[in-house]
């Protein structure tokens, strides 16, 4: 399969390195000194103990890459915008564009029955560009799992689990999605195909959208947020407010709030990626975690008191470090 990484940072990384060692044709796409490297030493992943280096074609430029079977975005939501027009040289009529990003996608409501179908999430993509850029039915969704990071310019650490879950928005078991699903297999990755993809994406939101602000807000590590009192019952009303927009979208919580607070809690001193962009000074999803949820409660009906006052302490906490570009 011929597939595209854009964004081949850690997630990137990590996924094109184990593509193209399983003998995949596989373009990076990248910029800056970890470009340069992977172009002067191939991607070095090291995982497990075991260390991969894989030599890619990595590139700058999608129009030096031609038509693929899949292009998999692997940047942060904040970042998706303005590469959207940049795809089109490589979209072929059949090239699938797999989201491997945290939080609510642009897509959400694409196909989904009921109500709200095909509608767009305003915080998301407000002015529809990226559904002009991006057909709709080319999406796949995608929730991601494992941990990974730079540790230097063409190196990414991997640190455990190799989960990426795929999705149809339309829940059916498509030739493509299974195409996909047996090349991740082939390279080592568990990448089953879920009829409810929105189901999957909740629940690590879930997580993402009360711990990651919070983080942000307090200075906390996982750990430290759920071990204090004052700071767990925070995060517990979070999710149930978040809960009860779910549910009204028609999502089913397959766990409790107390079993998902307690996986953020085992992850132990971590801090979330949302404060590791604010100490580098990166732009924050805050949008793809927060907003659309409390834009999803409005829509429903539903009441967010303790998700609006959050929503609006870290936009303005964002806005100060200059990571909030709106």
């Amino acid at each position: 399969m011929k597939v595209c990484i854009y964004g081949a940072g850690a997630i990137g990384g990590l996924l094109g390195a184990k593509l193209a060692a399983a003998g995949e044709d596989v373009t990076l796409i990248a910029r800056g000194p970890h470009l340069a490297a992977m172009r002067a030493n191939g991607l070095t992943l090291v995982s497990d103990g075991a260390e991969i280096v894989a030599r890619p074609f990595a590139t700058e430029d999608p129009a030096e890459a031609g038509p693929q079977d899949a292009i998999i975005i692997a940047l942060k939501a904040p970042g998706v915008p303005a590469i959207a027009e940049r795809l089109r040289p490589m979209l072929g009529p059949d090239t699938m564009v797999v989201t491997a990003m945290n939080g609510v996608p642009w897509w959400y409501f694409h196909g989904l029955d009921g109500p709200w179908r095909d509608r767009r999430i305003a915080c998301l993509d407000p002015e529809g560009k990226l559904e002009q850029a991006i057909e709709t039915k080319r999406v796949i969704g995608c929730d991601v799992y494992p941990p990974a990071e730079i540790a230097a310019p063409g190196v990414i650490h991997h640190q455990y689990g190799n989960r990426f879950m795929l999705g149809e928005p339309d829940g059916s078991k498509s030739d493509r999605i299974q195409a996909l699903s047996r090349t991740l297999a082939k390279a080592g990755f568990k990448a089953p195909v879920r009829p409810r993809i929105r189901d999957d994406i909740w629940i690590k939101l879930w997580g993402n959208l009360s711990f990651n602000p919070v983080s942000v807000l307090t200075l906390g590590t996982l750990a430290r947020i759920a071990g204090d009192a004052g700071t767990r019952a925070v995060i517990r009303r979070m999710m149930a407010e978040a809960e009860t927009v779910g549910r009204a979208l028609g999502v089913d919580f397959a766990v409790d709030i107390e079993t998902r607070i307690g996986w953020a809690a085992d992850v132990g001193e971590h801090r979330t990626s949302m404060l590791q962009d604010l100490e580098q000074g990166r732009a924050m999803e805050i949008d793809a975690l927060l907003g659309a949820v409390v834009e999803m409660g409005d829509l429903v009906g539903i009441d967010t008191p303790i998700l609006d006052v959050i929503l609006a302490l870290v936009v303005q906490r964002a806005q100060i470090a200059g990571g909030y570009p709106r």
